[in-house]
């Protein structure tokens, strides 16, 4: 039986998907669960300490995965699954609304309404002063996407439905995405032809090291003049100083983001939304389905889909023991575990081995049931982090 703790608030559509014969589930505010095997969580911050020896896996039921400390839990082979396109449709909607919120500066016009509370003729007033929140139309425009992945892909394909003019440009672009991608939308062959071609911007990428910060002066300088950006990605991809010099100079005229900060509350020209995109119905109840089925694959069967620090690897079960092997992706590691079966006349039946930067994951499924004490065995070997038998 697998304890699971849930460290938030699970949407019941998901809790399901993990069979009460196999799973016992309790809250963070239970006493009876110690040592679980797995957490499935939301928002909740997860710090290093309480990462128990005997966790296996964590499910985050959403895409970013901030809250969660990826490299302490890859360290002691520790899965962490998200849930990627699962919120796509949400905020690709949100990402619609904001095009339009930019475009024709529909807040500012109905804060301008309230603020006529108590004047007389106020549709006279509205007549003769609606004429300042005049903004364009976005049929014919040119929309850039940056980042093809779930939701860059439906906000490219909506657009284009929408009567724009789209580009895209993803440098790792799967080939699911580009399967699932509108021909009528336009690959750009850099960043820069969007930036100096395209009158809004919608940025979809990832918070890594290689994009903090990656939206600076030296990206606003080289827009088209005038460009409107929507940032539905990340907060930390954003130089929010310089992204407001180039507002104040007019290089840009509106940022829509849905991270606000600090630093660009009450800025005339940026739009701040309380981080909307995926605070759906709808999309809480798929990142929860999503989360548990991929956290009871890998706990049955050892299966790992959509981990952000281990690699995807998936073999089908068919009821022989099975031996899961995490591992450092360095030179003979593989080599001697096979060995170890072999000099125990144990035959492979079936190997998958894959690797993603520094680690790496081995499954195995063997003919027979002689693998008592194999566990053991394995982890002398040098970078094996650690061994599961599945039965």
């Amino acid at each position: 039986m697998f304890k699971i703790q849930t460290l938030d608030k699970i949407a019941q559509c998901g809790l399901v998907e993990l069979p009460v014969e196999r799973f016992t589930i309790c809250d963070s505010s239970a006493s009876n669960i110690e040592n679980p095997d797995g957490l499935l969580l939301r928002r909740y911050v997860l710090p290093p300490e309480e990462l128990n020896d005997n966790l296996q896996a964590i499910a985050r039921a959403g895409a970013g995965v901030n809250n969660i400390p990826i490299e302490s839990c890859a360290e002691r082979g520790i899965v962490v699954f998200n849930t990627p396109g699962a919120n796509a449709n949400a905020v690709k909607e949100l990402v619609i609304a904001g095009l339009y919120l930019s475009s024709r500066n529909v807040i500012g016009g109905i804060n301008w309404v309230q603020s006529l509370q108590g004047e007389t003729g106020v549709a006279k007033l509205v007549e003769k002063g609606k004429n300042q929140f005049i903004g364009p139309e976005t049929a014919g425009k040119s929309l850039g996407v940056v980042g093809l992945g779930a939701i860059g892909v439906l906000v490219a394909n909506a657009c284009r439905t929408l009567g724009m003019r789209v580009y895209g440009y993803d440098p790792y672009i799967s080939v699911d995405a580009a399967w699932g991608l509108s021909r009528g939308v336009r690959k750009a062959a850099d960043l820069d032809t969007l930036l100096t071609e395209c009158d809004y911007l919608s940025i979809h990428v990832p918070s890594n090291a290689e994009t903090r910060g990656m939206f600076s002066s030296d990206i606003f300088a080289k827009c088209k003049p005038g460009m409107r950006i929507l940032n539905f990605s990340r907060a930390e991809i954003m130089d929010n100083t310089a992204i407001k010099e180039a507002l104040d100079k007019g290089l840009l005229s509106c940022y829509v983001t849905d991270f606000p900060v600090e630093s660009v509350l009450g800025h005339d020209k940026i739009i701040t939304i309380p981080h909307l995109g995926g605070c759906t119905p709808e999309s809480e109840d798929n990142c929860a389905t999503m989360a548990a089925i991929q956290l009871r694959d890998y706990l049955l069967y050892g299966n790992i889909k959509n981990s952000v620090n281990f690699p995807s690897c998936e073999l089908p079960y068919v009821g022989k023991k099975r031996v899961c092997v995490i591992h450092r992706n360095v030179a003979k590691v593989v080599g001697p575990i096979t060995s170890l079966f072999s000099d125990r006349s144990i035959n492979i039946d079936n190997m998958l081995n894959k690797s993603r930067g520094e680690y790496a994951y081995t499954m195995i499924d063997v003919d027979g049931d002689n693998v008592e004490g194999i566990e053991e065995e394995l982890l002398n070997i040098a970078n094996v982090i650690r061994v599961r038998v599945i039965s």
